[in-house]
This record gives C-alpha cells, sequence and structure tokens, in this order.
C-alpha cells in the first residue's frame, strides 16, 4: 500500500509551477500546485499524461483550444498534445499527474493526421506567409525556391486536407534597398517599388504561385495609419521609447547611415556583413559595432556618433520569447539563434531611422525618422489578414488579432531574427492579451555556381527566364528536389537539365507513355478490371501505401520537406518501373496467366493515379493533365489510400506528353 498526500513544503519549481514527486506507483507521478495568476510552460511529450484536479479554478490550453478545469476535472493527453495549464482563480490550483509510456500509443499518435494538417474549422483560419520581397529586382531561383514555393505547397497540401489555408505576400516597399535603388535607376521611390513590385507578382504567376493576398505596402492607403496605430501600441507599452545609442554618420557629410549604406565585418562572427544583420550567422548587428565599417557607395568614411531612436531593449523579453518558442514548431536552427542573440547582457534594437522613405510615426519625439521596415513587417502581416478579410466578408482585424488564428512563416535564414525573435516580442507588447501560435519554416541559401544568389549583383539565374507552361513543372520539381533545407544546396543549369532528361522525362514520361500503350494494345485503351492476384502484386500496393504515407508525411505541418516529398513522388515511378520490369511479360498477356497480367496492370494505373494525385501540391499542372489522361477530375481532395481506377474506364497516356527538352526560348 501507498499513501501520499499533498504536502505544500515539498514542492519545488519545475517549467512554471511547483511539483513534488510521488514515488513507487508504477507510473510517473507528482503533486502539482499553479499560484494565482502563474502558467506552465508550453509542454509536449511522448508520454501519456492525466491530470486530476484536486482544488482551484483555472484552464487547460491544449493545441491552442482553452478548457475550464476545477476541483474534481480529470484531463487526459494524449503522446505530443501541446499543453498549458492555468491558474485564473485567486487560489492555488493543485492537481495530481500521471503520466506513463506507451511505446505503440506514441508511434500511432505521431502518425495521426493532425500532425499533417491543421484543425479543418473555418473559425480557425491558417494564415501563410511567405517573407515580402523586396522591390529593388525580379525574383531569381533563390528567391523562388525559398520562402515563396514552400508556402505555395504548404497550402495546397493544406487545402487538399480540407483546411482554410491562405497564402500572404507582398513587396516590402519601404525598404532602403528601394530608395538606393530608385537612386542608381534615376526613379523615386515609389516608382522603382512600383515597377518591381509587379515584376515580382508577374514571376510569382509564372511560377504558378498565386497569393490570396499581396500587399504593396506603398500603393495601399490604409497601411500607413493601421502601421502607425501599431507603432503607438508598441510606445504605450512602456517597452519601446526614445533612447539615445551610438550610430554609423558619414565623417564627410554627417548623413546617417544604416543598412544598404555600409558594411563591415560582423561583431560576432568577423563574416562580411552587410549594415544590421548578418547573413552567414544570422545576428544582428547595430552597424555601429561593424568591424572596419566601410561606405557601400563612396570612399568616404564613416565615424561613430549618437543618435536618439525609439529603441526596443530586446533583452528584457527573454522569457516572453522562449514561452513562445515552446507553443509552436520552432526549427532546432533557430533556437540555436536565439540562444546566441539572447545570451548578450543587453540588446537594443533600434525601430526607428533617419530616412525620407518609409512611413513616419504618429509620435514626434525623433523628427526626421521613419519606422523600420524590418519591425514594420510585424505589422504587415496583420494587415495583410485584415484585408483579405475585407474582400471575403470576414470580420479579422489587425489592431485586434484573434487566438484562433494560426500562423506559418516562410522564410531564409538571413530573415530569421526578425521573424522568430524580434516579431513574438513586438506582438507581446502591441497585443499583451494575444497569444499568437506561429510555426516556423525557414531555408538556407540556394547557391548558383558556388555563390549566393545576389539581386543586388545581378548574380542569378532570373525566374522569367526558365519559366513557362511548358517548363514550370519540371522547374518546380526541380527546386524542391534541390532546394536549401538545413544546408546549403547549389543550382546549376546542367543539374536541372539533368533531371528533366532523365528523371522525368527518362524515367515518368517513359513508363507513362509505355503504360499508356500497352493498355491500348492489350486493353483497346480502357483500364481493364483485376483478376487473380498474386503475392507479388500484394507487396506492391504494400509499397504504394508506403510511399502514400511518405509523401504524405513529407508534405504535413510538422514534417515538411520539399527535398523529401520530390524524393517521394520520384520513389513512386521508380518502383513502378521495377515492379514492371519484372511482373509484365507480353507473352502472359493472353495466355493462361492473363488474368494475372490484367492485375498487374491495374496496379500500374492505381499508380499513376497516385502520382497525380500526390503531385498535386508540387506540379499543379502535371497532376491535373495526369488525372485528365486517367479520366479523373484535377486532384481537389489528398488520397487517403491507393485506388485502383475503375474498370472500363478510358485512359489516354499514350496521347500525352508531360514533359520534354526545352530550347533556349523555353518551348518544348
Amino acid at each position: 500500500m501507498i499513501v501520499s498526500s499533498y504536502q505544500p513544503d515539498a514542492l519545488h519549481p519545475m517549467e512554471g509551477m511547483d511539483m513534488a514527486v510521488v514515488e513507487r506507483l508504477g507510473v510517473g507521478a507528482g503533486w502539482v500546485r499553479i499560484a494565482p495568476g502563474a502558467r506552465s510552460e508550453a509542454d509536449r511529450h511522448d508520454e501519456g499524461e492525466m491530470f486530476v484536479v484536486v482544488s482551484g479554478k483555472g484552464a487547460v490550453v491544449v493545441d491552442g483550444e482553452r478548457h475550464p478545469v476545477s476541483a474534481g476535472t480529470l484531463v487526459s493527453f494524449a503522446p505530443f498534445e501541446t499543453h498549458v495549464v492555468e491558474n485564473t482563480s485567486d487560489d492555488d490550483l493543485v492537481f495530481l499527474s500521471l503520466y506513463w509510456r506507451d511505446a505503440g500509443r506514441s508511434a500511432r499518435a505521431a502518425a495521426a493526421p493532425s500532425h499533417l494538417a491543421y484543425a479543418a474549422d473555418a473559425n480557425r483560419p491558417v494564415f501563410v506567409f511567405s517573407t515580402p520581397p523586396t522591390p529593388n529586382g525580379d525574383l531569381h531561383l533563390g528567391h523562388l525556391s525559398g520562402p515563396y514555393l514552400g508556402a505555395d505547397v504548404f497550402v495546397r497540401f493544406q487545402r487538399l486536407n480540407g483546411v482554410e489555408a491562405y497564402h500572404l505576400t507582398g513587396s516590402d516597399d519601404f525598404q532602403s534597398y528601394v530608395a538606393d535603388v530608385a537612386r542608381r535607376e534615376g526613379r523615386t521611390p515609389r516608382e522603382a517599388a512600383a515597377h518591381y513590385g509587379t515584376e515580382i507578382a508577374a514571376t510569382l504567376a509564372l511560377m504558378d504561385i498565386e497569393p490570396d493576398q499581396y500587399t504593396a505596402t506603398s500603393q495601399d492607403t490604409s497601411y500607413p495609419d493601421g502601421l502607425r496605430a501599431f507603432f503607438s501600441r508598441l510606445v504605450a507599452s512602456g517597452g519601446v521609447m526614445p533612447s539615445e545609442g551610438a550610430a554609423l554618420l558619414d565623417a564627410d557629410s554627417g548623413r546617417y547611415l544604416y543598412e544598404v549604406d555600409v558594411s563591415g565585418g560582423c561583431p560576432s562572427c568577423l563574416s562580411p556583413s552587410g549594415g544590421n544583420i548578418c547573413e552567414e550567422c544570422g545576428e544582428p548587428n547595430l552597424c555601429a559595432d561593424l568591424v572596419g565599417p566601410r561606405l557601400s557607395h563612396s570612399a568616404g568614411r564613416p565615424t561613430v556618433g549618437s543618435v536618439t531612436r525609439y529603441s526596443l531593449p530586446l533583452h528584457t523579453l527573454r522569457s516572453d520569447i522562449a514561452r513562445h518558442h515552446r507553443s509552436g514548431r520552432v526549427p532546432a536552427r533557430l533556437r540555436e539563434l536565439t540562444e546566441r542573440v539572447l545570451d548578450r547582457a543587453s540588446l537594443n534594437v533600434a525601430l526607428t531611422h533617419p530616412s525620407s522613405w518609409g512611413v513616419t510615426p504618429a509620435e514626434t519625439d525623433t523628427p526626421g525618422q521613419v519606422i523600420w521596415v524590418w519591425p514594420e513587417m510585424s505589422y504587415g502581416f496583420l494587415h495583410g489578414i485584415e484585408v483579405l478579410g475585407r474582400r471575403l466578408g470576414r470580420d479579422w482585424e489587425a489592431g485586434q488579432p484573434s487566438d484562433d488564428w494560426q500562423l506559418v512563416h516562410f522564410f531564409g535564414y538571413d530573415n530569421s531574427f526578425y521573424h522568430a525573435i524580434l516579431y513574438p516580442a513586438l506582438y507581446r507588447l502591441a497585443h499583451p492579451d494575444w497569444t499568437p501560435r506561429i510555426d516556423y519554416h525557414v531555408n538556407e541559401f540556394y547557391l548558383l555556381e558556388g555563390e549566393k544568389f545576389s539581386t543586388s549583383r545581378r548574380h542569378a539565374i532570373w525566374g522569367r527566364d526558365i519559366l513557362t507552361p511548358q517548363t514550370v513543372d519540371a522547374v518546380r520539381f526541380h527546386l524542391c528536389l534541390t532546394r536549401p533545407e538545413g544546408r546549403r544546396t547549389n543550382f546549376d543549369r546542367h543539374g536541372y537539365e539533368t533531371v528533366l532528361r532523365n528523371t522525368l522525362i527518362g524515367g515518368w514520361q517513359s513508363w507513362l507513355g509505355d503504360l499508356g500503350g500497352r493498355v491500348v494494345k492489350d486493353h483497346a485503351g480502357l483500364a481493364p478490371d483485376a483478376g487473380r492476384w498474386t503475392p507479388q502484386h500484394n507487396a506492391f500496393l504494400d509499397r504504394l501505401s508506403g510511399r502514400l504515407t511518405e509523401l504524405t508525411a513529407s508534405l504535413g505541418k510538422d514534417g515538411f520537406s520539399l527535398n523529401a516529398a520530390a524524393s517521394a513522388l520520384d520513389g513512386i515511378v521508380q518502383d513502378t518501373v521495377r515492379f514492371t520490369c519484372t511482373e509484365h511479360t507480353g507473352t502472359l498477356t493472353h495466355g493462361p496467366w492473363s488474368s494475372e497480367a490484367r492485375t498487374a496492370t491495374v496496379l500500374e494505373l492505381a499508380a499513376a493515379r497516385l502520382l497525380a494525385r500526390g503531385a498535386a501540391p508540387v506540379m499543379p499542372r502535371f497532376a491535373a493533365r495526369l488525372a485528365a489522361a486517367l479520366g479523373d477530375p484535377a486532384p481537389q481532395v489528398w488520397p487517403r489510400n491507393v485506388e485502383l481506377l475503375p474498370p472500363g474506364r478510358r485512359v489516354r497516356l499514350d496521347q500525352e506528353v508531360f514533359f520534354g527538352e526545352t530550347t533556349r526560348e523555353g518551348t518544348a
């Protein structure tokens, strides 16, 4: 017999609560207390867990949904459910926690649909943001391979699973780089932003990426006032205030220098860095702390002076940022960056800069300054939601973000500090009653001939130079296959042409054309009915089911990887080609083994059907054409199983050419 009673003196602090372990129960157990007004840290683990509330009142938040609890309430958590316990009363909230491991249950929970798609609930929309590109040039393949293709495929998959998902982006008009290109081209910054913003939208369309909301910030008349209101919220919070700090100035003219104006060595990793952010290590700099700073466009000398700007002491929000990171999908790369950045004793981030291009704050303490475009973007995301909602007739407001919103950010590693560290801090100050749910997806640099793609240096392959209706599917597939996930990867034209020639034409097209020809020859162009099954047939069907599972996981919200998705799609074809080589023999189609031969053809058609449905998020045009050749409509729902083609269905695979070699002009 074991007797344990709640003893407050035996408690010790643990993850935002106080706990005393109960021994020898056969499962993990402990008495837990949460003080009035306190909350536990977000927790997510492989164990099953059960809470039995003994006294007090509060709430349990499970995967974003709030449930009230009080004395006598029992709550059971499945493995991997993110949960937080809050005390909403004036008395201690006390409960007994029981937790245990079950390997089978954990494995089933890890594969549950909840890790693949968000809840299909119209009251919980999913807003997927790709970093608004700077309109100082068109989009190149480095851009397209990263946030924009990632967000597009992600949204397509979620919609196939019934989720209300939207892709939002735009043009980041008030960047200093826009003013710089305008000066060089003899335009006004507004003209340059409009010109390149239009080019960017056109290139996205060539890539079959059509965002649901595209915000051109300098052209949206409601944008400046909304931004000013957001900034005023920051100031009113007391967390953002005018602060005098070191700044770089042109020694000859006294002109303020930041971002595009200056470069030098990163004070953290010593790599070559631009002003305000190091693309190599991802850490911010203050410009004045650059090692060996130099002007970007003249031989003049920078000097260190002092300027009063609105600033955020980011180090004071360490715990808030850490708490936010425990509540969503945050890759280890971002967690490691956060640890490095917030390990500093202090970090005061300027939120305004002296400039004539941008939105001036309503406050008058820093005349001649504009709201810096990077913190501005945190409002821009909320503004995009409001504008989209206005068009859809939804009551979404930038000034009143909802806990029901799920945000998903796609961005390059060089933007990580802003998305994953600065923005959660700004949201905490501007909207203290909002608990933003944000999942982060980050890509590394895509290299061209071993060097970074660069708009400013025009070291790039531009999207418009390679994208046509005939090439878009092949480009999307190749970029998915080679995009930089967790490591830098390299694009070269020969590699792309090799994949097109050997994989898509020599592999996919060759198999589909051969299959179509055999259906015409052996079955008058109609899908046959399955006959007798052999053990090999069963094994192949199981193999296809495994590929579907693999592909589904690679496109899901938790394990999203376009590298893995492209490999899984090609795996369907490779598996089928191997199966065809071993199971299809022409002499068997009309002899005593014709029934088994029909089954083999039926399974090949099932593989083609799976390829069409599985390719829909990655290669939408190819998927629609392949589905049509099989007599199906364009895929609208994600497959749950491998399905055979109905017998008697007209098959036109022999009449389709899905991929072809391209000329310099991009025609097939």
